[in-house]
């Protein structure tokens, strides 16, 4: 039974059905050992046994030219490596490629049991394949082997360099990246490119070249990756072959293949067992709708709400790429909201403004676990946030799936060794569990990684603004939830979420920005149309160049209208800020600092709940500016937004 080509348009999250598992694989020789041959996407596949298997099943994937230079492969099979390919040809890494390298992966994953990190092999244009795919799945490579690899498409087939080129299979090229000539030349992300995550994860590598190599010149492709490798810290050995030369340098003998044989043992033996990512990942009430969307509606909209993680490139990035590239039919709209800082109250009322308010959102990815723990937001404003954000969200759009996700950090890894759940885990886990949302548990899964001895904290992940190693480990996983999701979709249709009753009848579930000049009765306030800092103090995107309610003076004071039942205020916190008293509807005065242990270095913003679980309807907030004898030393209140939740 054969898999149509075709079958790649819609992506890999359903491709492994039962037509590739009901094979009966056919059984020929390869130099000696079993060869089992069968079909996987539409191509032809086969894997090479060894007479006694290694424990794990170590193997190597071998991407072009199966039969050239297979001395190397014989040691390995004769040590207990298994050998596999996949006839990608004229396909020249492409995106196509990897989707059906991805379904090659899974299928020997799964049907085959083998390790789960690869050896990669390359020659010539095979290192095209190769690298792409360690760049896509870096956790899943233990080494990289290659002979003569093209890294840079313009090098070969285009010849734009000091190469003889192929104006054939330039063309062919051309046609499998749907490129025109120009945006070939423009490319950014050839194997020589974005290699960040390949020495993150310290891949080690050997490349094999001919000094004298016209075809694939070693100055356009190796030495240019070598470079770049090495200043990330990355570990590669280079040997040059000057045996039995040919074809204008490109093929040359191999001296001591067992010493690469042995390179290759050292790396990928003993297997090393990987904890799964399915063991973090809560699917609840799944992600039906949004696999239905991409499979039939072909349309998605996808926003992302956090702080500086989300913020960041890293993670987010390879979501949005990962799916136009699993699903070139389907068109993809990404909204990016995450500001650094920002945690679940912040969320709770700018989630209209910055997500809703952007189009009808199918797909919300949601994080506020490390900035909550960060700013001290306690319990209670926690669960108000975040089930206010969950059905301010159902309620705008009922078919909206969305995913829950606590990131990690330092403190979190202490409370798991102390077998206790972080707070702002737990919130996320319970709601997540109680309005069938899915949820991702990172912080438990880095942590139960490092203790498991995959990675350290401080020598790979780094931080809690995570390396590019972390960001991977953020990507993967969220790569298996979407891979679960559609392997457990069963065609049902799209259908609308029912909300429970509020766990937190004082959720800010109707949270809204309300404009600065709603203020009245202003006392040394004004409005600045454009405000920014007069010192160098770093800003954050849309709290700078906007509009702001300041005063600088003791004694400066405003009222604010609203109707709702609860208001705050979203400030800047800069090195200047001092100390208001407010009151609602009269009320006793409060006090509060508007000083933060990080105003001193930047215009923070800095959201804060004056007061809620008030009766719904019509109430006055009054705030002065009071003497200061906090550390700051300065009066200033800066308001960006008034926050009411209606």
């Amino acid at each position: 039974m054969i898999f149509k080509r075709s079958i790649i348009i819609t992506g890999i999250f359903f491709l492994l059905t039962a037509a590739v598992h009901s094979q009966t694989p056919a059984s020929s020789s390869w130099h000696g050992f079993e060869k089992k041959s069968f079909v996987v996407e539409g191509r032809k596949s086969y894997i090479v046994k060894p007479v006694h298997a290694l424990p794990g099943n170590p193997w190597v994937w071998r991407a072009y030219f199966p039969d050239w230079h297979y001395e190397m492969d014989s040691i390995l099979l004769s040590r207990g490596f298994h050998i596999a390919f996949i006839d990608c040809s004229d396909m020249y890494g492409s995106s196509a490629a990897m989707q059906i390298w991805e379904a090659f992966y899974q299928y020997l994953i799964k049907h085959y049991s083998f390790a789960k990190k690869s050896v990669l092999e390359g020659v010539s244009r095979g290192g095209l394949y190769i690298y792409q795919w360690a760049k896509r799945n870096p956790d899943k490579v233990s080494c990289i082997y290659a002979e003569a690899p093209v890294l840079d498409i313009k090098s070969w087939p285009g010849g734009k360099g000091k190469g003889v080129g192929s104006a054939e299979d330039w063309k062919k090229c051309l046609s499998a990246y749907s490129f025109t000539e120009q945006e070939a030349l423009d490319f950014r992300d050839n194997p020589i490119d974005n290699i960040e995550s390949l020495a993150a994860y310290k891949i080690p590598v050997v490349h094999v070249v001919c000094a004298s190599d016209s075809v694939v010149p070693v100055a356009e492709n190796t030495t240019i990756l070598v470079e770049k490798y090495l200043h990330l810290g990355g570990s590669i050995e280079v040997d040059t072959m000057s045996n039995n030369i040919s074809l204008m340098g490109h093929h040359f003998n191999i001296d001591h293949p067992e010493h690469y044989a042995d390179f290759i043992t050292e790396h990928a033996v003993p297997v090393k067992k990987m904890l799964s990512s399915a063991a973090f990942i809560e699917l609840n009430g799944k992600l039906n709708n949004t696999i239905w969307n991409i499979r039939n509606k072909r349309k998605l909209t996808v926003a992302f709400l956090g702080g500086s993680i989300t913020y960041n490139p890293g993670w987010r990035d390879k979501v949005c790429h990962y799916l136009r590239e699993a699903y070139p039919q389907t068109s993809f709209t990404f909204i990016a909201a995450g500001i650094p800082s920002l945690g679940s109250v912040p969320h709770a009322f700018r989630l209209q403004n910055d997500v809703l308010d952007k189009g009808k959102i199918d797909l919300l990815f949601l994080e506020a676990a490390v900035n909550d723990h960060a700013n001290g937001t306690d319990s209670i404003l926690q669960y108000r946030a975040m089930e206010g954000i969950i059905r301010h969200a159902l309620t705008a759009n009922p078919f909206m799936n969305m995913v829950l996700m606590a990131f990690a950090d330092e403190d979190k890894n202490r409370d798991f060794d102390n077998n206790m759940e972080p707070l702002e885990v737990k919130v996320h886990r319970q709601l997540a569990a109680y309005y069938h949302i899915s949820f991702l548990n990172l912080a438990k899964e880095v942590h139960d990684r490092i203790s498991d001895g995959e990675f350290t904290w401080k020598g790979d992940f780094k931080d809690l603004h995570p390396s590019p190693y972390g960001q991977n480990v953020y990507f993967q996983s969220i790569k298996t939830m979407l891979q679960l999701a559609s392997e457990q979709y069963n065609g049902e249709s799209v259908s609308a979420a029912k909300l429970p009753a509020p766990l937190n009848k004082n959720s800010y579930d109707k949270g809204v920005y309300e404009d600065v000049r709603h203020a009245s009765n202003l006392h040394g306030f004004s409005v600045v149309g454009n405000w920014k800092p007069s010192d160098q103090k770093e800003t954050r995107e849309g709290f700078v160049n906007v509009p702001v309610l300041e005063a600088i003076k003791t004694g400066s004071s405003f009222t604010f209208s609203f109707n709702g039942n609860a208001v705050g205020i979203a400030i800047v916190s800069g090195p200047d800020a001092g100390i208001i008293e407010y009151r609602v509807d009269k009320g006793k005065p409060r006090t509060l600092n508007l000083f933060t242990q990080w105003s001193n270095s930047l215009y923070l913003p800095w959201y804060l709940i004056l007061a809620d679980g008030l009766q719904t309807g019509r109430h006055i907030l009054e705030v002065k500016i009071i003497a200061n004898k906090s550390n700051s030393g300065g009066n200033a209140c800066r308001v960006v937004h008034f926050l009411v939740n209606k």
